[in-house]
Parts: C-alpha cells; structure tokens; sequence
C-alpha cells in the first residue's frame, strides 16, 4: 500500500510539473510577441487601448491582448475588377461616368492607400475599406461631372486626379477611420458601348471640320484685314490730297479775286466790261454779237462779206461810243 501511494504521489507530482510547465509555455507564448516591419500592434486592455507597438519584440501581462494591423501599402480598382485570368473587367454600375457636356464615359482609376491610424482602422468603422471605396467613387463622379469628355479622355487627365485625390484626402480626414490616400491614377478611359464610340468619333470629325474652318476663316480675315486697311488707307490718303488741291485752288481763287477787287477799286468801269466780255464770251461761244449803245437805227446784215474758204465767221460788232473809252478808264472828250 506504502509503495502504491508513493507511486501515486510521484504521479501527482509528475502532472502537476507538466501542468506548470505547461502553463508557464502558455504564458510565455501569450505574454510574449513580435511586431514585423510590415505591421503595428494595438495593445488593449479591459477594451481600451493602451499602446501601439512597430515592429520589434514585446511582453504583455496575460490579461493584454494584441490585435496586429496591415501598415504596407494597398491597392484596388475602382470601376473595373480583375478576373481569374488577370484581365480587367469593366464594373458596369461604378465606372460608367457622366461628364460636364452630358456624355457618358468608361473610366477606371487604380487607389492606392495605407493604414495611417491602426486605432482608428480597428475601432472607428467595422468596414473602413468599403468606407474608402465609397468616398473615392462619390469624388470620381463630382469632379469627372465638372469636365467635358474629351477632356477627361485626353489633357484632363492629371487635373483630374490631383482633384479627386484633395478632395479623398479632406473627406477621410472628417471621417477618421485610419486610413489614407497615397495615388490615385486613370488607367483607362473610353466611351462604354459602340454605339457611343460611334457617335463620339462622329463628334470629333466635326469638331475637327469645325476647327478647320475657323482656321480658315481666321487665315481668310487675316488676308483680307491687312488689304482693307491698305484701302482704306489709300483712300485716305486721296481725299486728303483731294482737300488739300480743293484748298489750294480756293485760296488761289480767293486771291485772284482780291487781285481783281484790287483793280476794281482802281478802274472799276473798264474792269466791270471787261469782266463782261470774258463772261459773255465764255457763256456764248461762236455766237454773233453786235454791242451798241441803243443810238445805232439800222444793223445790216454783213454775213456774206465774211465768208472766207466756205468758214462763216461771226463778227463782233462795237459801237463807235465805245471807241472813246482809253485803257485808263476815263471818257475822251
């Protein structure tokens, strides 16, 4: 009976040895842990938060626990999914966009993002990847709305991601569920069916006619200014010449009427017939003109004494009171 109970108690202290020591692998497995490069660990006790450890080797008391979080950096499509055999598939219901000028567009962008906040990624949101796929598509669709098609297919396209990006980065940061934009890229863009690839190249070919023909018209109103204006210049020009010869000729009769008047004054009789005479003469050319004073009875009619080689001159005829005028304007006696 002695011998059974000391093999009895050597059995005791044999389980209870293990069950130490078991125990104490336990607590040293769970007390004990390490922290990659790649990941923080969040140490909580009670439910709250009492550190957050980066890589390296850590103890905890056994009533700590420790939840490990993902710090490298992500990606994920927007607009598209991959498939099994690595080809990206077009997500029909979040990559199709409507643009400023009411067309539709295929877009796809490429996020990338990383934990920033392992507290906040574990206790703030129960999904905080689907959070961010949210914010990132309701930014997609605002800022590609506020630009034309070919824009967003074409020289837009660095705009439009410096813009969605600012405006992911202001929403997360009211949202605070750890996590932060690093890149977003458009991998692609192109109209969604045939049928609107073959009315967008129908818009660019006439986009493209439109652009010729103002080039046209610009190249046409180019030639056509520069003549207009050499015109108009020249016409300038000849009706300033015109007033200036219209001037001139003004003044010279300005003064070859103040030379007249001159002379006037002097013999005013002599120069009022003469001025007579040239004005009849002028006024009737090739006319017979007998001047007299009244006192002649008869005019005989002396054509036919006149007539020389078959030519009919017309004489003029004065009157014999006229003929005792002299050239100083005062009458003979």
């Amino acid at each position: 009976m002695a011998n059974e109970s000391s093999k009895a108690g050597k059995v005791a202290k044999i389980v209870g040895f293990s069950a130490l020591g078991l125990f104490i692998l336990i607590c040293f497995f769970k007390c004990f842990y390490t922290v990659s490069e790649q990941r923080n660990a969040v140490v909580t006790q009670f439910g709250q938060v009492v550190k957050v450890n980066t890589a390296g080797f850590y103890f905890k008391p056994p009533w700590q626990s420790v939840r490990k979080v993902d710090v490298t950096t992500h990606g994920t499509g927007i607009g598209y999914v991959v498939s099994e055999t690595g080809q990206n598939i077009t997500d029909t219901d979040n990559g199709i966009m409507i643009t400023a000028d009411f067309n539709l567009l295929n877009i796809d962008f490429y996020l990338e993002y990383r934990v920033s906040d392992p507290v906040a990624y574990l206790y703030n949101s129960e999904e905080p990847e689907q959070i961010l796929s949210n914010i990132a598509l309701a930014n997609i669709r605002t800022v590609v709305s506020n630009y034309k098609v070919d824009e967003a297919m074409t020289t837009g396209k660095s705009q439009i991601q410096a813009d969605v990006k600012a405006a992911m980065i202001k929403e997360l940061e009211a949202y605070n569920i750890g996590l932060s934009v690093l890149n977003i890229t458009i991998q692609d863009s192109a109209p969604p069916t045939d049928e609107v690839v073959a009315a967008f190249k129908a818009v660019e070919t006439a986009k493209q006619k439109a652009d010729t023909a103002m080039n046209e018209a610009l190249q046409y109103q180019n030639q056509k200014i520069p003549e207009a204006e050499a015109n108009a210049d020249a016409i300038i020009r000849k009706a300033t010449a015109n007033k200036e010869s219209r001037i001139a000729e003004a003044n010279g009769q300005v003064a070859r009427f103040n030379q007249m008047y001159t002379e006037y004054l002097k013999f005013p009789l002599i120069t009022k017939r003469r001025l007579f005479f040239e004005k009849m003469e002028e006024i009737l050319p090739g006319l017979k003109v007998i001047i007299t004073s009244g006192n002649t009875q008869t005019v005989l009619p002396l054509d036919s004494f006149m007539t020389i080689n078959n030519n009919t001159t017309q004489p003029t005829y004065y009157d014999d009171s006229y003929d005792n005028t002299n050239t100083d304007g005062y009458e003979e006696d």
